[in-house]
């Protein structure tokens, strides 16, 4: 048995996203399959006090070697998954499932003279239309239930509506108003199919045309004052919402397809892998792609490809993939050797597919995240990541303390630049800084200006620290130590503006280098080519992790200036306070298109009256 802290994930790992967890044992056997709408809480109850936990609980738990978990979007997808793999992986320390039903149906039974709506598990029904299926049979009953809100048509079963239309007596659905079907004698035979075809074609397209319809619909009613017609189309349009939001984890029962979702940066991609047969998630894979240079998203497939059906593995009749490879024909074509059959590379863009694709694009994200915060707190790794980095670029010592600089501006407008500071390969965002420039030429002269401003504070190692360099302990001050390595963001030109502001400022013992996105290749002063480090190296990915944490870091703040500017320049207007500038950039979009807007349009807006619309006006013309 393992310590169960042996195997613990750090709390910031585990995603507060809904979710199914897996607990395996040493030989990879599934022990627990359970969902949480919250991982991150439901995980941690897991790990309490070995003392605290119920003793089936505790068996678990020590048993176990190793937990995994998987993102969904809904606690109803969890719950569903965690069906499918409960049946699928029999863990021993779950709750046996005795009864292993079908899932049900919505069926629509268009071969009737009357159709009717009604849940079934069975499939075969002579010329009935079918939609599911759905995780639960309270989920098909409550689809019908907002339906029958907008569409109205008839769900007694054939004995009563028999009966009711050989009495003349509608049905008892009919009686209270839930069904306009032609026993109820408020509609024809003709005109009941016209309402169970536009039931039908929403159902199967989704498709939102008919919400904007009745949007309308209730917009002009109420504009009449007709409120009785507009609350009524309110209802159906809420009704037909709700049905919209639809499970992404059942598919249909004749979906067998291998799902691909990737999330990529520079230097590595995360793959997450579906495995769907009979409309159910079956199994999921995930694993990591180190790039290589210039690794375009269609090469990625066909590596993919490779490594998931390379070893024989037959694949399915149809592949979803985030977007179809260069190469699609000729990959389809391997693929059809390797499965002995035809197989379809498909690039999902709307439909269930599209959104199963979507929650496995959301663990694919979390996948990359976990998998560079991992890398970034491994001591081992950072370790050589610093002695790379030294030898690389020919350092006396490693750079335990580095300094990165990036510039952002709007246009040239609003320029801003961060310096961020990692110590020992891991970020000090206490000791991160912000500089605003008032004017500058271009890049190279506002990376020139920051650094003299950064260096000013720095003494050269020969000077004695001048007054307010110290605190009262007599150390001196944290914008006061003294990089090893300083990075900008950026090729020659920029390293050169740097090395300029490093020599006149008369510091020295500081390395100084550039790095240049398009290649991803290290710039040093004085030199006519590059340092390449390699692609997947320790070194490269903590570089470029310091000049991704200094771009987002001069992104924010570029940000918060021109937002705070916009709405000083709104500010001045008499009348005008903060809750009414937030309504008008809400409407607008942004100050550019108020500008533009006529006297009669900003008055519209709500709390704007036509005195002060034309107050704005001539104060954004002037």
């Amino acid at each position: 048995m393992s310590e169960p802290l042996s195997y613990r994930p750090k709390t910031g790992e585990i995603p507060t996203s809904p979710g199914v967890y897996r607990f395996r044992d040493e030989t990879g056997r599934v022990l627990y399959v359970g969902k949480a709408n919250n991982l991150r809480a439901r995980l941690a109850n897991y790990f309490a006090p070995l003392n605290s936990l119920h003793e089936r609980t505790r068996r678990m738990v020590t048993t176990a070697t190793s937990v995994e978990w998987t993102v969904v979007g809904t606690e109803v997808e969890a719950l569903q998954l965690e069906w499918t793999w409960i049946n699928e992986f029999d863990p021993p320390f779950n709750v046996k499932f005795k009864d292993d039903k079908s899932y049900p149906y919505l069926a629509v039974t268009l071969a009737d003279e009357a159709p009717r709506a009604l849940v079934t598990r069975t499939t075969g029904i002579r010329g009935a239309r079918y939609f599911g299926p759905y995780p639960k049979v309270w989920a098909v009953y409550e689809t019908i239930e907002l339906m029958l809100k907008a569409f109205p048509i008839r769900t007694c079963n054939n004995a009563n509506y028999k009966r009711a239309m050989q009495s003349g007596k509608p049905c008892f659905a009919g009686q209270i108003g839930r069904c306009f079907g032609p026993c109820s004698g408020t509609v024809t035979i003709e005109a009941h199919r016209a309402i169970v075809n536009e039931f039908v074609s929403f159902m199967g397209s989704q498709d939102r045309k008919l919400i904007n319809k009745l949007t309308a619909e209730m917009k002009d009613a109420a504009l009449t004052q007709n409120y009785e017609v507009a609350a009524k189309r309110r209802d159906q349009v809420r009704a037909l919402d709700a049905v919209l939001e639809k499970s992404a984890v059942v598919l249909r029962d004749n979906v067998d397809i291998d799902l691909f979702a990737i999330d990529q940066d520079e230097l590595a991609a995360a793959v997450q892998l579906f495995i769907v047969r009979g409309g159910r998630i079956r199994g999921v894979r995930g694993w990591m792609v180190d790039k290589e240079l210039d690794l375009t998203t269609s090469d990625l497939i066909d590596s993919i490809m490779l490594t998931a059906y390379g070893s024989g593995t037959a694949p399915p009749r149809e592949i979803v993939v985030p977007e179809l490879p260069d190469d699609a024909e000729a990959l389809e074509t391997w693929l059809a050797g390797v499965g002995k059959r035809k197989v379809r590379l498909v690039a999902a863009q709307r439909g269930e597919k599209a959104a199963l694709l979507a929650t496995a694009t959301q663990n694919a994200k979390h996948a990359l995240m976990l998998y560079k915060t991992r890398r970034s707190s491994d001591f081992v790794a950072r370790s050589k990541a610093l002695e790379d980095i030294q030898e690389a670029l020919d350092m006396p010592s490693a750079p335990l303390r580095m300094e990165c600089y990036d510039v952002s501006h709007l246009s040239g407008t609003n320029i801003v630049a961060s310096m961020v500071v990692f110590e020992d390969g891991l970020p000090r965002t206490d000791e991160y800084r912000r500089f605003s420039i008032p004017e500058s030429t271009d890049d190279t002269d506002s990376i020139y200006r920051t650094l003299t401003r950064r260096l000013a504070y720095l003494v050269p190692d020969d000077a004695t620290p001048a007054d307010g360099d110290v605190d009262a302990t007599g150390k001196r001050k944290k914008f006061r130590y003294q990089p090893n390595l300083l990075i900008v963001d950026g090729g020659q030109p920029q390293v050169a503006a740097a090395a300029r502001a490093l020599r006149e400022s008369g510091v020295t013992g500081i390395q100084l280098c550039g790095i240049a996105k398009r290649l991803e290749e290290i710039w040093l002063p004085d030199s006519d080519y590059p340092v390449i480090l390699p692609r997947n190296s320790d070194a490269l990915f903590l570089i470029q992790r310091i000049r991704d944490e200094a771009h987002r870091f001069a992104i924010v703040h570029q940000r918060s200036r021109r937002k705070r500017d916009i709405t000083s320049v709104l500010g001045e207007i008499p009348g005008l306070g903060p809750a009414r500038v937030k309504v008008l950039l809400q409407h607008f979009g942004s100050v550019a298109r108020l500008k533009e807007a006529p006297v009669e349009a900003i008055a519209e807006v709500r709390g704007i009256g036509p005195v002060l619309a034309e107050a704005i006006h001539r104060h954004l013309r002037a």
